[in-house]
């Protein structure tokens, strides 16, 4: 009542203010205050908001405005608003046809599906591999920090404990992977039948379940032993941030090109990102159902594998280094590790 009461103003907007604060009292506390106004014939309006981020009322407030203007002028020049509102409504029918749609002719579901399971497949190896790798390092730093690391070395080389946990988390990752793949494969058998068969399909086609599988393991041991490494440095989660910060920038990147190729899989930027090692088993996983030329995807997987044989190598001299001394970790002390000085 004294926000309507109150006159244009200073006065208005100081009530505004103190019903929209964090501080208000309870029960008074708004989360938005819309004055209307007009200028030169045409709606507008002034609001207050609980938070200055907040575009939601906004965004509302201008589309009824916006509505409210469109029926204004058309009642001005004699034009039902009703005729406009119909109009607007309609949606026409549009058929999409394709030479190398599955029929041959119309595009339906099933052949945009591939582009789906791509960027869905990129998406899960990616979180498949950053899982694994993190349950390694915290596994490592963990073993360091009670010197049970110690304790392993003098009866294994490091070599072969560097490898035994590799292998073994990895078989733990495609343990759940396997099972949680079991359970959404069963309830979309159960439900969706077709979509069930259709995404069967698209893994079958062309090798793309090869494919995805050699991904997945290029991707783990590259990371993994990376991760290993930098675990063989740290007694605690704050040793490992001086590297773990970089390395989680870089696989920002193929989050947001993995998006990019859903759309335009043979743009230049994907197509050449999808060939850097690091990034190839996300961005090649989400190109691959697309149907890039197969020398592209041969030639990612080759540069992937000899890139994890690089990080496997310079790894296991960083862990065995790390496992035996007490340095504090850097990028100095990581790559005086790897290069044997």
């Amino acid at each position: 009542a004294a926000l309507t009461a109150a006159a244009p103003g200073e006065a208005r907007d100081a009530l505004a203010r103190r019903y929209v604060d964090k501080d208000a009292p309870e029960g008074e506390k708004l989360n938005a205050v819309v004055f209307l106004t007009e200028a030169e014939g045409k709606p507008g309006a002034r609001v207050w908001t609980g938070r200055a981020t907040d575009d939601v009322v906004e965004d509302a407030i201008r589309d009824a405005l916006k509505s409210a203007n469109r029926s204004r002028v058309f009642v001005a020049s004699g034009i039902d608003p009703a005729v406009v509102s119909d109009t607007e409504k309609f949606r026409p029918e549009v058929s999409v046809f394709s030479p190398r749609a599955a029929s041959g002719g119309e595009v339906s579901f099933r052949d945009k599906l591939p582009v789906i399971v791509g960027l869905a497949v990129g998406f899960i190896l990616w979180s498949l591999i950053i899982t694994g790798a993190s349950i390694l390092l915290n596994s490592v730093m963990e073993e360091k920090s009670n010197k049970i690391l110690e304790v392993l070395l003098s009866s294994a080389s490091a070599t072969e404990i560097l490898a035994g946990k590799v292998l073994g988390v990895a078989l733990l990752t495609l343990a759940v992977l396997g099972a949680w793949g079991g359970i959404g494969a069963i309830g979309l058998i159960a439900t969706v039948p077709d979509v069930a068969r259709d995404i069967g399909s698209v893994l079958l086609t062309d090798g793309l379940f090869v494919y995805f599988l050699l991904f997945l393991v290029g991707g783990y041991l590259m990371y993994a032993v990376l991760f290993a490494a930098i675990g063989a440095f740290c007694d605690t989660p704050r040793d490992a941030q001086t590297l773990m910060g970089p390395i989680m920038m870089v696989l920002v990147v193929p989050i947001l090109v993995m998006q990019m190729a859903i759309r335009t899989p043979d743009a230049m930027v994907v197509k050449v990102i999808s060939l850097i090692p690091p990034f190839t088993p996300f961005v090649m996983a989400a190109r691959a159902p697309s149907g890039p030329p197969l020398i592209e995807i041969i030639g990612g997987l080759i540069g992937m594998f000899l890139f994890a044989a690089l990080m496997i190598w310079a790894a296991g001299r960083a862990f065995r280094a790390g496992a035996l001394s007490d340095v504090k970790l850097s990028w100095k002390s990581f790559m005086g590790a790897v290069t044997g000085r």
